[in-house]
């Protein structure tokens, strides 16, 4: 576990692997629409719903961003060999919302999986915690997440900052067995490789925030 605040944390063994085999069959069982990444909108599946609201891992939402820390979006990401992908050095900055705003601070808006999104300020983003359960083993070799460190404090930034930043900074990769849990900040500048063996990774991102409202009125789509 990493103690500063470097944008970012790996806790182990938060689950049993028992537990990670029980939740895998569970979204394998499920109803949902899978695309070649994975899938959105898992937190319906009451197992996720469930483990989303487990005491082990809201106690370390709890630690990121207070005692009201609230699951309302959770994605499940699927990386193998057939169905591999990269994704480059980037921020998340999109919010799901209920209703569209004319505020100046939000957008461009976007319609993601039929669910309103909006790019939305660091004041907002610094507010949300992402924890990444781990159903299978993260290894080098399966495309695992690769942070920035400390590049969230940094705000908002463009494509050129972050690429300056990917040139400068000292990149780690988050590895961690079944049943470990990655924090992340949704402002730390992170990617990941495509899979080069023929392990699967599968990850459970549940987003959590204090509160579903902002300021103005702007209020977050939970599920």
């Amino acid at each position: 576990m990493t103690n500063s605040d470097t944008g970012y944390s790996i806790h182990e063994a938060v689950f049993a692997p028992v537990e990670m085999t029980r939740l895998s069959g569970a979204l394998d069982s499920a109803s949902l629409v899978r695309t070649k990444a994975g899938a959105r909108r898992v937190l319906a599946v009451p197992e996720v719903l469930a483990l989303a609201s487990d005491p082990r891992v809201l106690d370390i939402a709890r630690h990121a961003i207070g005692s009201s820390a609230m699951p309302y979006r959770a994605t499940l990401f699927d990386k193998s060999l057939s169905a591999n992908w990269l994704v480059t050095w980037h921020q998340d900055t999109a919010l799901p919302l209920k209703a569209r705003s004319e505020h100046p601070d939000w957008g461009p808006w976007s319609m993601k999986g039929g669910v309103l999104h909006a790019i939305a300020p660091a004041s907002a983003l610094e507010r949300i915690i992402a924890l990444r359960v781990h159903l299978d083993d993260s290894t080098t070799g399966n495309g695992p997440l690769r942070v920035l460190p400390g590049t969230h404090r940094r705000g908002v930034i463009d494509h050129e900052a972050i690429l300056a930043l990917a040139n400068t900074v000292r990149e780690v990769e988050c590895v961690t067995d079944a049943g470990g849990v990655v924090t992340l900040r949704p402002l730390i500048v992170h990617a990941s490789s495509k899979a080069s063996g023929n392990r699967p990774r599968r990850v459970l991102h549940i987003e959590y925030a204090p509160s579903v409202r902002f300021d103005h009125g702007i209020e977050l789509a939970v599920g």
